[in-house]
């Protein structure tokens, strides 16, 4: 996933309280990630099943302008490593990769949503669908490439999605 990689004019902005944000083309990474974890889940495309894992988590991922691969790998390392699966003593102790379970990844753009004002979202800040397919891929690649099975979605598609889910357990992830 090297490949990924652009060089790209970057620079680590310390807050005031501690938190680093990583700044690339003047634009802030607002990537989205939705992780369940689930028991099972499945992905229908007109009433067929095209993916399905057991226990695992499912990421549902929305892009906004200015998203880049490198917030693409971050985001992926993140998920991957991120402890949400208990031990024996009720505590999260755990990653996906620890416990070698599966991923089923969704395209959603409407975790871009703004509803800031009105009753209806605004999708305005939703990266353009062909530059997030790209991303979307990406994001998938370097999933599977931390040595994780990983099934997807169709980006663009109208999909029925069954989740048995786990918990429930739900976090959003917004720029790592």
């Amino acid at each position: 996933y090297t490949t990924l990689f652009r060089s790209l004019p970057s620079k680590n902005i310390f807050r005031s309280d501690g938190h680093r944000r990583f700044y690339f083309r003047d634009n802030i990474f607002t990537m989205q990630v939705l992780i369940t974890r689930v028991q099972k889940g499945s992905v229908l495309i007109k009433n067929k099943a095209i993916s399905e894992i057991a226990a695992g988590i499912v990421l549902f991922v929305g892009f906004e302008k200015g998203d880049n691969s490198s917030a693409v790998v971050m985001m992926a390392q993140k998920v991957v490593n991120l402890r949400i699966f208990e031990n024996e003593q009720s505590k999260m102790s755990y990653s996906i990769k620890d416990k070698k379970y599966q991923i089923l990844c969704i395209p959603n753009f409407t975790l871009a949503a703004n509803t800031n004002k009105g009753r209806r979202p605004c999708f305005k800040n939703s990266m353009l669908p062909d530059k997030a397919k790209i991303l979307f891929d990406n994001f998938v690649i370097v999933l599977k490439s931390k040595g994780i099975i990983v099934k997807s979605g169709v980006f663009g598609a109208q999909m029925k999605i069954n989740l048995a889910m786990d918990g429930p357990v739900n976090i959003v992830l917004k720029n790592p």
